[in-house]
């Protein structure tokens, strides 16, 4: 037994058909699958491949290319009709990019080129039970969070979240390009991590690309890759996150961020399904799902010429907003639940809750930096904690340091005002209307716009706080 086969049995009893109207080439290739003690089904034709499919469930097949009355590309997309569990592998003697590549989008779990030796087929029908499972448990982890009806990471009951949730939903079992807008701090990567955990190609890579994080000249070969020698420094090829991220998904985070150079090879990649790493004369087919985010306003961006139209509308096909913490204060109490039993094991402190003090800080601040300050905030008081519950005295200084930023949060109609005794400041007044139109109308921000009789820019600024070229922020 070679070192990478896995123990004995683990896959034993699974059933796989074979397609093949070869003879000898089938016999051949259901005798090594025989010997891996899985339950081996044959066919000599596609059509009776389908009747089979039909009156059996099966856990993989394996599929030649060429055959008489359908070619196996057809022949994966319709057993993938009746049955869109099975792990399917591709074999050919005739194998280029193109079919390979139209076999892993058709969803062909590997891709075997003839001749190959009887291990060679093992190990690529063992690659993709593997991968079988991991899409089950992938599926059984979706369908539990589903029944609890929250995503991961998207915490809390406000109608805010709950549309977040609902439209992560919608759009996660799809292959659309979604474009994540929100403040620094709001979750952006982790909704773009849920929708890639809800998503069929929950198996595959979760990529990331900081386009804030990396300096620009960097960014091509952070993004494409590149060749041995393609530049002082390239020592060695390197893959770049498309390549990485085949078969899955990048997140593009602060797309904002990239100059207009990358920016129009981004595009012709999107365009293209292909990618030319950095000093190399081939091309490379690509299959990624892109998510991308930014806490910028593009078509202030667009209008100042710092950001393309055309790779605006390539990656605005669904926008979905993360609101910021101070339009959805009804959270904070979820959301300090949630960071106080995170960080319990972590800090090895048992924190029992807040009191009535605290809390009252924590729903009442402003929170400039978002959830993401809110937890640092809940892991300091934790650090420097002397008893089981936290105090107002835990979190006395967020106000202090914050100034104007510690007044209430934007609350709905009826709300205290942001003075005790006095009257609310007119923004205040203002946001809290707004959320609650936002609200009567399921956050639809057309809708919601024609009611105000403002625009639907104008409504963005109001809700975001942003100002013409700056990130969203007060």
């Amino acid at each position: 037994m070679s070192a990478e086969r896995p123990p004995e049995g683990r896959f034993a009893g699974r059933s796989v058909l074979l397609v093949d109207d070869e003879r000898d080439a089938r016999d051949a290739c259901c005798q090594a699958l025989r010997r891996e003690r899985y339950r081996v089904d044959s066919a000599v034709s596609p059509l009776e491949a389908l009747e089979k499919v039909r009156a059996t469930s099966y856990d993989a097949a394996v599929l030649d290319l060429k055959m008489p009355q359908m070619n196996g590309i057809e022949l994966l997309r319709a057993i993938r009709q009746l049955d869109p569990d099975v792990a399917v592998v591709m074999v050919t003697g005739y194998a280029t990019i193109e079919t390979a590549v139209e076999a892993m989008k058709e969803g062909a779990c590997d891709y075997l080129p003839k001749p190959f030796t009887p291990e060679e087929l093992r190990l690529a029908v063992r690659k993709a039970l593997e991968r079988q499972e991991l899409v089950h448990e992938n599926r059984a982890l979706r369908e539990r969070l589903g029944a609890r009806g929250e995503a991961a990471g998207m915490v809390g009951e406000s109608a805010a979240i709950r549309e977040v949730r609902r439209l992560i939903g919608r759009v996660a079992g799809t292959d659309a390009t979604v474009l994540i807008y929100g403040e620094t701090g709001t979750g952006k990567e982790l909704a773009a991590r849920e929708i890639h955990a809800r998503s069929r190609r929950a198996a595959q890579p979760f990529i990331t690309g900081d386009c804030a994080a990396i300096p620009g000249e960097l960014l091509e070969s952070e993004f494409f890759g590149h060749e041995k020698g393609a530049f002082t420094g390239a020592i060695r090829r390197r893959k770049g996150s498309f390549e990485l991220a085949q078969g899955g998904t990048l997140f593009l985070d602060e797309i904002g961020n990239m100059n207009l150079e990358l920016q129009a090879k981004l595009l012709r990649t999107l365009q293209e399904r292909e990618i030319q790493p950095i000093g190399s004369e081939r091309k490379i087919p690509v299959d990624v799902r892109i998510l991308a985010a930014t806490n910028r306003d593009l078509q202030e961006a667009i209008r100042a010429g710092r950001f393309r139209e055309d790779l605006y509308y390539r990656l605005n096909v669904v926008p979905l907003w993360l609101p910021p913490l101070r339009e959805r204060a009804d959270d904070v109490p979820h959301l300090v639940r949630h960071f106080l039993a995170k960080h319990a094991a972590k800090l090895d402190r048992r924190i029992e809750g807040v009191d009535a003090e605290a809390m009252e800080i924590l729903v009442r601040y402003a929170w400039p930096g978002n959830v993401r300050e809110l937890e640092n905030a809940i892991e300091r008081a934790m650090t420097l904690a002397d008893g089981e519950v936290l105090g107002a005295a835990a979190f006395r200084h967020l106000v202090a340091e914050a100034g104007d930023a510690g007044r209430p949060a934007a609350r709905t109609p009826g709300a205290r005002g942001a003075d005790e005794g006095g009257l609310p400041p007119l923004r205040q007044v203002e946001q809290a209307y707004i959320l609650e139109v936002l609200q009567a109308t399921r956050w639809n921000r057309k809708e919601a716009s024609k009611i105000l009789g403002i625009s639907t820019v104008t409504l963005w600024r109001k809700i975001t706080g942003g100002k013409p070229g700056s990130d969203f922020k007060d």
